[in-house]
């Protein structure tokens, strides 16, 4: 995986990625639900250094409310094409594609997905995004995905380690024991 040294930007699509992906409408309004653990994770990002951005297909009050909350200050909602978005977005902040992680979960992130140094899907993307990407998260956009993907940026070593844990349990629960080959 990516160094967590390289990363400096981190980009995320909203719909899928920040959300579950529904939309809800009311009588005069869109809701749409966001995790407090992903904005929990992307307020220490910010603090460690690491700036976060957003790149969305779509633009709604709820989305531009919310990343106003979080303090999010790069915003590009409302783009058809989001690699123009992405090498303007890198244009502005001088970074190269090394130096970028972008979450996202269908095929329009594809694009940015394949330039970046590490692409990262959420458990629910479609397939397509989940091949081009060098790492899952275990859980969904919109359930702690992006939290899960900021712990690994700041914590890797205990993210890892969590990881391999993991692992060896499901080993051992298929019936692996230690030393077997």
């Amino acid at each position: 995986m990516c160094s967590k040294n390289k990363i400096k930007l981190l980009i995320l699509d909203v719909d899928g990625v920040l959300t579950n992906g529904k939309v809800y409408y009311g009588n005069s309004e869109e809701m749409m639900g966001f995790h407090v653990q992903d904005g929990s994770g992307l307020h220490q990002l910010r603090q460690k250094g690491i700036i976060v951005a957003v790149i969305s297909g779509r633009e709604s009050t709820a989305v531009k409310r919310r990343l106003a909350e979080l303090q999010i200050q790069h915003v590009f909602l409302a783009q058809s094409d989001k690699l123009a978005a992405y090498q303007t977005l890198l244009s502005t902040l001088q970074f190269t594609d090394e130096q970028v992680a972008y979450v996202g979960d269908d095929v329009a992130d594809i694009p940015v997905m394949e330039k970046v140094a590490l692409p990262i899907a959420v458990a629910n993307a479609v397939p397509a995004a989940k091949k081009i990407a060098k790492w899952c998260t275990i859980k969904e956009g919109g359930n702690g995905a992006v939290r899960e993907v900021c712990d690994y940026l700041l914590y890797p070593s205990h993210f890892e380690m969590r990881f391999f844990y993991r692992i060896s349990k499901c080993l051992i629960a298929m019936g692996f024991q230690r030393g077997e080959s």
